[in-house]
Protein backbone atom coordinates (compact mmCIF):
# COMPACT_ATOMS: atom_id res chain seq x y z
CA UNK A 1 0.00 0.00 0.00
CA UNK A 2 1.52 3.31 -1.08
CA UNK A 3 0.76 6.98 -1.63
CA UNK A 4 1.46 7.47 -5.34
CA UNK A 5 0.81 11.20 -5.26
CA UNK A 6 -0.51 13.82 -2.86
CA UNK A 7 -2.10 17.15 -3.76
CA UNK A 8 -2.93 19.82 -1.16
CA UNK A 9 -4.82 23.08 -1.53
CA UNK A 10 -5.07 25.56 1.36
CA UNK A 11 -4.03 22.84 3.80
CA UNK A 12 -2.27 24.44 6.77
CA UNK A 13 1.05 25.84 5.41
CA UNK A 14 0.47 24.63 1.84
CA UNK A 15 -1.43 27.02 -0.46
CA UNK A 16 -0.86 24.53 -3.28
CA UNK A 17 1.26 21.40 -3.46
CA UNK A 18 1.67 18.44 -5.80
CA UNK A 19 4.03 15.78 -4.46
CA UNK A 20 5.02 12.32 -5.68
CA UNK A 21 6.74 10.50 -2.80
CA UNK A 22 9.07 7.59 -3.39
CA UNK A 23 7.48 4.16 -2.90
CA UNK A 24 10.26 3.33 -0.43
CA UNK A 25 11.86 5.50 2.25
CA UNK A 26 11.31 9.28 2.13
CA UNK A 27 13.33 11.63 4.32
CA UNK A 28 11.59 14.99 4.76
CA UNK A 29 14.17 17.52 5.92
CA UNK A 30 13.49 21.07 7.06
CA UNK A 31 13.64 23.44 10.02
CA UNK A 32 11.06 23.76 12.74
CA UNK A 33 7.81 25.10 11.30
CA UNK A 34 8.78 24.15 7.74
CA UNK A 35 5.64 22.05 7.23
CA UNK A 36 7.08 18.53 7.51
CA UNK A 37 4.54 17.33 10.07
CA UNK A 38 1.71 18.87 8.03
CA UNK A 39 2.53 16.48 5.18
CA UNK A 40 2.44 13.44 7.45
CA UNK A 41 -0.75 14.70 9.05
CA UNK A 42 -2.44 14.97 5.64
CA UNK A 43 -1.49 11.37 4.76
CA UNK A 44 -2.72 10.15 8.14
CA UNK A 45 -5.97 12.11 7.78
CA UNK A 46 -6.76 10.19 4.59
CA UNK A 47 -6.62 7.00 6.65
CA UNK A 48 -8.19 8.02 9.96
CA UNK A 49 -10.41 11.05 9.15
CA UNK A 50 -8.86 13.01 11.98
CA UNK A 51 -5.65 14.87 12.74
CA UNK A 52 -3.04 12.78 14.52
CA UNK A 53 -2.43 15.96 16.54
CA UNK A 54 -6.05 15.67 17.77
CA UNK A 55 -6.67 19.11 16.21
CA UNK A 56 -10.19 20.05 15.09
CA UNK A 57 -10.88 19.97 11.37
CA UNK A 58 -11.04 23.75 11.04
CA UNK A 59 -7.39 23.97 12.13
CA UNK A 60 -6.40 22.11 8.96
CA UNK A 61 -7.63 24.97 6.78
CA UNK A 62 -5.11 27.66 5.83
CA UNK A 63 -5.78 31.07 7.34
CA UNK A 64 -8.26 33.03 5.25
CA UNK A 65 -9.40 30.02 3.20
CA UNK A 66 -12.90 28.54 3.28
CA UNK A 67 -11.79 24.90 3.01
CA UNK A 68 -8.77 22.64 2.70
CA UNK A 69 -8.61 20.13 -0.14
CA UNK A 70 -6.67 16.86 0.00
CA UNK A 71 -6.34 14.66 -3.07
CA UNK A 72 -4.32 11.51 -3.36
CA UNK A 73 -3.69 8.46 -5.50
CA UNK A 74 -3.40 5.27 -3.43
CA UNK A 75 -1.81 2.11 -4.80
CA UNK A 76 -3.10 -1.07 -3.18
CA UNK A 77 -2.08 -4.34 -4.79
CA UNK A 78 -2.69 -4.00 -8.52
CA UNK A 79 -5.26 -1.24 -8.04
CA UNK A 80 -4.89 2.55 -7.91
CA UNK A 81 -7.66 4.50 -6.22
CA UNK A 82 -8.20 8.24 -6.07
CA UNK A 83 -9.34 10.02 -2.92
CA UNK A 84 -10.64 13.60 -3.02
CA UNK A 85 -11.58 15.32 0.19
CA UNK A 86 -12.78 18.82 1.06
CA UNK A 87 -12.57 19.90 4.70
CA UNK A 88 -14.46 23.19 5.22
CA UNK A 89 -14.09 25.62 8.10
CA UNK A 90 -17.79 25.18 8.76
CA UNK A 91 -20.07 22.37 7.66
CA UNK A 92 -19.43 18.75 6.77
CA UNK A 93 -16.57 17.11 4.94
CA UNK A 94 -17.12 15.97 1.39
CA UNK A 95 -15.31 12.84 0.25
CA UNK A 96 -15.06 11.13 -3.13
CA UNK A 97 -13.36 7.85 -3.93
CA UNK A 98 -12.75 7.16 -7.62
CA UNK A 99 -14.98 10.16 -8.49
CA UNK A 100 -17.92 8.75 -6.52
CA UNK A 101 -19.14 10.72 -3.53
CA UNK A 102 -19.45 8.66 -0.37
CA UNK A 103 -22.78 8.64 1.42
CA UNK A 104 -20.83 8.42 4.68
CA UNK A 105 -17.33 9.80 4.99
CA UNK A 106 -16.51 6.88 7.29
CA UNK A 107 -16.79 4.58 4.26
CA UNK A 108 -13.35 5.93 3.35
CA UNK A 109 -11.76 4.00 6.21
CA UNK A 110 -9.71 1.09 4.92
CA UNK A 111 -8.88 2.56 1.51
CA UNK A 112 -5.46 3.45 2.92
CA UNK A 113 -4.02 2.20 6.17
CA UNK A 114 -1.38 4.11 8.08
CA UNK A 115 0.62 3.58 11.28
CA UNK A 116 1.99 6.82 12.75
CA UNK A 117 4.70 7.40 15.32
CA UNK A 118 4.98 10.86 16.89
CA UNK A 119 7.51 12.16 19.46
CA UNK A 120 4.87 12.14 22.21
CA UNK A 121 4.31 8.43 21.56
CA UNK A 122 7.71 7.78 23.15
CA UNK A 123 6.06 8.58 26.49
CA UNK A 124 3.21 6.16 25.82
CA UNK A 125 4.18 3.86 28.70
CA UNK A 126 4.41 6.45 31.46
CA UNK A 127 1.52 8.70 30.46
CA UNK A 128 -2.10 8.24 31.54
CA UNK A 129 -4.27 5.29 30.48
CA UNK A 130 -6.27 7.39 27.99
CA UNK A 131 -3.22 7.42 25.70
CA UNK A 132 -3.06 3.63 25.73
CA UNK A 133 -6.82 3.31 25.22
CA UNK A 134 -6.42 5.52 22.14
CA UNK A 135 -3.60 3.26 20.93
CA UNK A 136 -5.84 0.18 21.04
CA UNK A 137 -8.84 1.96 19.53
CA UNK A 138 -6.79 3.56 16.73
CA UNK A 139 -5.22 0.20 15.92
CA UNK A 140 -8.67 -1.42 15.93
CA UNK A 141 -9.81 1.02 13.23
CA UNK A 142 -6.76 0.21 11.09
CA UNK A 143 -7.43 -3.50 11.52
CA UNK A 144 -11.23 -3.42 11.23
CA UNK A 145 -12.55 -0.08 9.86
CA UNK A 146 -16.07 -0.79 11.21
CA UNK A 147 -14.61 -0.35 14.70
CA UNK A 148 -14.81 3.41 14.13
CA UNK A 149 -18.61 3.26 14.10
CA UNK A 150 -18.65 1.14 17.27
CA UNK A 151 -16.43 3.66 19.04
CA UNK A 152 -18.60 6.59 17.93
CA UNK A 153 -21.73 4.82 19.14
CA UNK A 154 -20.12 4.17 22.52
CA UNK A 155 -19.02 7.80 22.87
CA UNK A 156 -22.53 8.97 21.95
CA UNK A 157 -24.18 6.64 24.48
CA UNK A 158 -21.68 7.69 27.15
CA UNK A 159 -22.42 11.40 26.60
CA UNK A 160 -26.17 10.72 26.86
CA UNK A 161 -25.86 8.64 30.02
CA UNK A 162 -23.63 11.26 31.66
CA UNK A 163 -26.05 14.04 30.68
CA UNK A 164 -28.88 12.08 32.34
CA UNK A 165 -26.82 11.63 35.52
CA UNK A 166 -25.99 15.34 35.62
CA UNK A 167 -29.66 16.26 35.20
CA UNK A 168 -30.48 14.90 38.65
CA UNK A 169 -33.24 12.68 37.26
CA UNK A 170 -33.32 9.30 39.06
CA UNK A 171 -35.88 7.48 36.92
CA UNK A 172 -34.53 3.90 36.79
CA UNK A 173 -36.39 3.08 33.56
CA UNK A 174 -34.74 5.91 31.63
CA UNK A 175 -31.33 5.10 33.09
CA UNK A 176 -31.90 1.48 32.09
CA UNK A 177 -32.30 2.57 28.46
CA UNK A 178 -28.93 4.35 28.53
CA UNK A 179 -27.36 1.39 30.34
CA UNK A 180 -28.49 -0.95 27.58
CA UNK A 181 -27.18 1.27 24.78
CA UNK A 182 -23.88 1.85 26.53
CA UNK A 183 -23.41 -1.84 27.30
CA UNK A 184 -24.16 -2.95 23.72
CA UNK A 185 -21.74 -0.43 22.20
CA UNK A 186 -19.17 -1.02 24.94
CA UNK A 187 -19.25 -4.77 24.35
CA UNK A 188 -18.22 -4.22 20.73
CA UNK A 189 -15.41 -1.84 21.72
CA UNK A 190 -14.10 -4.32 24.28
CA UNK A 191 -14.22 -7.20 21.83
CA UNK A 192 -12.14 -5.20 19.34
CA UNK A 193 -9.61 -4.25 22.01
CA UNK A 194 -9.28 -7.86 23.12
CA UNK A 195 -8.64 -9.02 19.55
CA UNK A 196 -6.08 -6.23 19.05
CA UNK A 197 -4.27 -7.25 22.24
CA UNK A 198 -4.21 -10.89 21.11
CA UNK A 199 -2.68 -9.90 17.78
CA UNK A 200 -0.10 -7.60 19.39
CA UNK A 201 1.07 -9.87 22.20
CA UNK A 202 3.64 -12.07 20.42
CA UNK A 203 4.53 -9.36 17.90
CA UNK A 204 5.41 -6.98 20.75
CA UNK A 205 7.80 -9.51 22.26
CA UNK A 206 9.63 -9.93 18.95
CA UNK A 207 9.72 -6.20 18.22
CA UNK A 208 11.07 -5.37 21.68
CA UNK A 209 13.87 -7.91 21.42
CA UNK A 210 14.78 -6.69 17.94
CA UNK A 211 15.50 -3.26 19.41
CA UNK A 212 16.66 -4.03 22.95
CA UNK A 213 18.37 -7.38 22.36
CA UNK A 214 16.72 -9.09 25.33
CA UNK A 215 13.83 -8.75 27.75
CA UNK A 216 10.17 -9.70 27.48
CA UNK A 217 7.64 -6.92 26.90
CA UNK A 218 3.94 -7.60 27.34
CA UNK A 219 0.51 -6.00 27.31
CA UNK A 220 -1.76 -5.76 30.35
CA UNK A 221 -5.39 -4.67 30.69
CA UNK A 222 -7.19 -3.77 33.91
CA UNK A 223 -10.95 -3.43 33.39
CA UNK A 224 -13.02 -0.98 35.43
CA UNK A 225 -16.15 -3.13 35.28
CA UNK A 226 -14.92 -6.27 37.05
CA UNK A 227 -12.52 -7.22 39.80
CA UNK A 228 -11.43 -10.25 37.79
CA UNK A 229 -8.93 -10.65 34.99
CA UNK A 230 -9.59 -9.35 31.49
CA UNK A 231 -10.72 -12.32 29.41
CA UNK A 232 -11.22 -12.67 25.67
CA UNK A 233 -15.00 -12.90 25.21
CA UNK A 234 -17.57 -12.22 22.51
CA UNK A 235 -19.09 -8.75 22.12
CA UNK A 236 -22.36 -10.08 23.55
CA UNK A 237 -20.65 -11.54 26.62
CA UNK A 238 -18.80 -8.29 27.26
CA UNK A 239 -22.10 -6.41 26.90
CA UNK A 240 -23.78 -8.64 29.49
CA UNK A 241 -20.97 -8.15 31.99
CA UNK A 242 -20.86 -4.42 31.38
CA UNK A 243 -24.64 -4.17 31.85
CA UNK A 244 -24.33 -5.89 35.23
CA UNK A 245 -21.50 -3.57 36.24
CA UNK A 246 -23.49 -0.46 35.27
CA UNK A 247 -26.38 -1.55 37.49
CA UNK A 248 -24.00 -2.26 40.38
CA UNK A 249 -22.38 1.16 39.98
CA UNK A 250 -25.60 3.20 39.89
CA UNK A 251 -25.37 4.52 43.44
CA UNK A 252 -21.82 5.77 42.90
CA UNK A 253 -22.70 7.13 39.46
CA UNK A 254 -25.64 9.09 40.87
CA UNK A 255 -23.41 10.56 43.57
CA UNK A 256 -20.62 11.53 41.18
CA UNK A 257 -22.97 12.32 38.27
CA UNK A 258 -20.70 10.49 35.86
CA UNK A 259 -20.33 6.96 34.49
CA UNK A 260 -17.59 5.28 36.52
CA UNK A 261 -17.32 1.93 34.73
CA UNK A 262 -16.81 1.02 31.09
CA UNK A 263 -14.15 0.92 28.37
CA UNK A 264 -13.53 4.67 28.89
CA UNK A 265 -12.26 3.91 32.43
CA UNK A 266 -10.24 0.77 31.68
CA UNK A 267 -6.46 0.84 32.09
CA UNK A 268 -4.30 -0.81 29.41
CA UNK A 269 -0.63 -1.03 30.28
CA UNK A 270 2.71 -2.64 29.54
CA UNK A 271 4.96 -5.03 31.40
CA UNK A 272 8.66 -5.75 31.12
CA UNK A 273 9.90 -9.11 32.38
CA UNK A 274 6.65 -9.48 34.30
CA UNK A 275 6.93 -6.11 36.08
CA UNK A 276 4.81 -3.00 35.59
CA UNK A 277 6.75 -1.06 32.97
CA UNK A 278 5.28 2.27 34.05
CA UNK A 279 6.83 2.09 37.54
CA UNK A 280 9.65 -0.45 37.22
CA UNK A 281 11.20 0.11 33.78
CA UNK A 282 13.82 2.76 33.07
CA UNK A 283 13.03 5.65 30.73
CA UNK A 284 15.12 3.99 28.02
CA UNK A 285 13.22 0.71 28.45
CA UNK A 286 9.89 2.54 28.41
CA UNK A 287 10.80 4.26 25.16
CA UNK A 288 11.90 0.98 23.64
CA UNK A 289 8.51 -0.55 24.52
CA UNK A 290 6.80 2.42 22.83
CA UNK A 291 8.89 1.92 19.69
CA UNK A 292 8.23 -1.81 19.76
CA UNK A 293 4.46 -1.51 20.10
CA UNK A 294 4.30 0.76 17.06
CA UNK A 295 6.37 -1.68 15.00
CA UNK A 296 4.16 -4.51 16.28
CA UNK A 297 1.06 -2.53 15.29
CA UNK A 298 2.42 -2.12 11.77
CA UNK A 299 3.12 -5.86 11.57
CA UNK A 300 -0.36 -6.72 12.91
CA UNK A 301 -2.06 -4.67 10.19
CA UNK A 302 0.24 -6.06 7.50
CA UNK A 303 -0.45 -9.63 8.59
CA UNK A 304 -4.21 -9.11 8.62
CA UNK A 305 -4.58 -7.41 5.23
CA UNK A 306 -1.59 -9.12 3.55
CA UNK A 307 -0.21 -5.72 2.57
CA UNK A 308 2.15 -3.25 4.20
CA UNK A 309 0.48 -0.11 5.58
CA UNK A 310 2.24 3.24 5.16
CA UNK A 311 4.58 4.07 8.07
CA UNK A 312 4.95 7.65 9.32
CA UNK A 313 7.78 8.66 11.69
CA UNK A 314 7.56 12.30 12.73
CA UNK A 315 10.85 13.59 14.16
CA UNK A 316 11.26 10.44 16.26
CA UNK A 317 14.99 9.82 15.67
CA UNK A 318 16.03 13.16 17.18
CA UNK A 319 14.41 12.08 20.45
CA UNK A 320 16.49 8.89 20.72
CA UNK A 321 20.05 8.27 21.80
CA UNK A 322 22.34 7.18 18.92
CA UNK A 323 22.35 3.48 19.82
CA UNK A 324 18.57 3.27 20.10
CA UNK A 325 18.18 5.22 16.84
CA UNK A 326 20.38 2.70 15.04
CA UNK A 327 18.41 -0.24 16.46
CA UNK A 328 15.13 1.35 15.39
CA UNK A 329 16.51 1.90 11.89
CA UNK A 330 17.52 -1.78 11.69
CA UNK A 331 14.05 -2.84 12.86
CA UNK A 332 12.05 -0.84 10.33
CA UNK A 333 9.96 -3.13 8.10
CA UNK A 334 11.23 -3.71 4.59
CA UNK A 335 9.05 -3.13 1.53
CA UNK A 336 7.08 -0.40 3.29
CA UNK A 337 6.54 3.14 2.11
CA UNK A 338 8.01 5.13 4.99
CA UNK A 339 7.88 8.89 5.56
CA UNK A 340 10.41 10.22 8.07
CA UNK A 341 10.72 13.86 9.14
CA UNK A 342 13.74 15.48 10.75
CA UNK A 343 15.26 18.91 11.20
CA UNK A 344 18.72 17.33 11.18
CA UNK A 345 19.47 14.60 8.63
CA UNK A 346 22.47 13.46 10.68
CA UNK A 347 20.02 12.20 13.33
CA UNK A 348 18.46 9.71 10.92
CA UNK A 349 20.53 6.54 10.32
CA UNK A 350 18.30 5.54 7.41
CA UNK A 351 18.95 5.90 3.69
CA UNK A 352 16.21 7.04 1.35
CA UNK A 353 15.09 9.73 -1.02
CA UNK A 354 15.71 13.15 0.52
CA UNK A 355 13.18 15.97 0.23
CA UNK A 356 13.74 19.56 1.31
CA UNK A 357 10.62 21.04 2.92
CA UNK A 358 9.92 24.72 3.48
CA UNK A 359 8.03 27.74 2.26
CA UNK A 360 5.00 25.68 1.27
CA UNK A 361 6.98 23.48 -1.13
CA UNK A 362 8.67 20.09 -1.24
CA UNK A 363 11.62 19.50 -3.56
Amino acid sequence: MKVDWLSLLDYRSYPSLDWHPDPGVNLLIGGNGAGKTNLLEAVSYLSTLRSFRRAPDQDLVAEGAAAAVIRSGIVSGERTRTIEMEVPVTGSRRVQVDKTRLARTTDLLGVIRVVSFLPEDLDLVKRGPSERRDLLDDLSVQLWPAAHLDQREYERALRQRNAFLRSGDTDPVTLGVWDSRLAQAGGKVLARRARAIDLLASLLEDSYRSIAGDGTAGLTYRPSWTDGQFETLSAGEYADRLAEALVAARRVDYERRVTTVGPHRDEPGFSLDGQDARTRASQGEQRTIALAVKLASHRAVADLISEMPVLLLDDVFSELDPDRAVELARSLPEGTQTLITSARPEDVPVRGRVWQVGGGSVS
